[in-house]
């Protein structure tokens, strides 16, 4: 697949009807050709983690944990490694087919200049809070600062007034929040008693409700949010916590989803022209886990690619300490494809519900009605 052709898009010439109306227009007042978009086009700006990260993370200094530049991954749908931590598409790319855009790509990819559809800027590992695996990601207000970087080539491509339009049209989603409550406490961090679980999680509230805003302040009206997934419950906290869930971040998530909630309500009650949707991913991934069955899957509990109880050490690709792993025979009838990540078969699943679920699952619109949206 080509990432850099839409049909959506086509050249437009400011010399139309100008031969038969025998109009001469002087070159230097054509400036550069623009691309002039269909009136009902919208693009797709991506923020957040490694749930959204298309691979933005294989051009940053970082550690293997915060990549997924190297087999298994990607081995399904692109036969090749992408930086998607996923064994093919992850819940973005679905989004972008549904709204019959291209492949949206990592933002710092180096062959990909052209902003008209999107761009993602989401980086696996980071959170909304800057302290988050600093230095090792890209967190939530650097990627603030991309999108704004990221405007002055679109007015180039697309002119001025076009741009203004695009960005305000376009559809914000965004992940975020999972790093800021499981690397503390994986890394025994002290942070955690430093802070009550409603202290911290404001903290990391705050610091989401001030890029919504900055992304407000730049021109978007319109957003789409995941709340938190059961992580208490991925394989990857199950294998060092004897097969249990682990309760304290199951009540953190459990707060951030309510605060959340809640603090879009409020925004959407003080930013003019502010639409948002939350998709409720802690119901439909806890309900998967569950009942795999029933929604097609054979397992929900233990990944397709990892070593250990539940293939829950992450060594997927045996790039870390621990080099041995196991690969399932097909991933697609698994949950989870490494010890914290989706299949592409479970993204599917996330995306619909993002893109077309009912209000029991996303509300106050779901994506397909903010797309719509005019």
């Amino acid at each position: 697949m080509n990432v850099m052709t839409s049909s959506r898009i086509h050249i437009c010439f400011l010399v139309f009807m100008c031969a038969s109306l025998s109009i001469i227009i002087p070159t230097a007042s054509l400036g550069h050709s623009h691309i002039c978009l269909p009136d009902d086009h919208v693009a797709l700006f991506i923020f957040g983690d490694s749930l959204f990260d298309a691979g933005n993370n294989n051009y940053i200094n970082t550690t293997y944990q915060y990549r997924a530049n190297f087999y298994p991954y990607g081995e399904n749908f692109f036969k090749y490694p992408t930086g998607r931590f996923s064994d093919g598409r992850i819940i973005p790319d679905f989004i972008a087919e549904f709204a019959k855009l291209p492949l949206i790509p990592a933002y710092l990819h180096p062959g990909y200049k052209r902003y008209a559809d999107g761009a993602n800027f989401a980086s696996a590992g980071a959170g909304a809070l800057v302290g988050t695996n600093l230095g090792s990601v890209i967190d939530l207000h650097t990627q603030l600062s991309n999108f704004k970087r990221m405007k002055t080539p679109l007015k180039k491509e697309i002119g001025e007034v076009e741009a203004k339009t695009l960005v305000s049209r376009a559809v914000y989603i965004t992940s975020v929040g999972s790093n800021d409550y499981v690397a503390p406490y994986t890394a025994n961090s002290s942070l955690f008693q430093s802070y009550s679980p409603e202290e911290y999680v404001d903290m990391v509230i705050g610091n989401l409700t001030t890029v919504i805003k900055g992304i407000y302040e730049e021109g978007g009206r319109k957003f789409a949010f995941v709340n938190m997934a059961p992580l208490g419950c991925s394989p990857f906290l199950r294998v060092i916590n004897a097969g249990k869930c682990v309760e304290e971040i199951t009540t953190l998530l459990k707060l951030h989803n309510r605060a959340l909630s809640h603090v879009l309500q409020e925004l959407g009650s003080q930013l003019k022209g502010f639409k948002y949707s939350i998709t409720d991913f802690y119901s439909i991934v806890n309900e998967t886990m569950n009942n795999p069955i029933k929604y097609g899957f054979k397992e929900g509990e233990a990944a397709c690619c990892g070593s250990g109880r539940y293939r829950g050490i992450n060594s997927c690709g045996g790039m870390g300490s621990v080099k041995v792993y196991e690969l399932c025979e097909k991933a697609s009838d698994y949950v989870f494809f490494d010890s914290g990540h989706p299949t592409e078969r479970a993204s599917l699943l996330l995306a619909k519900s993002m893109w077309s679920g009912n209000q029991s699952v996303t509300w106050p619109y779901n994506v397909k009605a903010l797309v719509e949206q005019r």
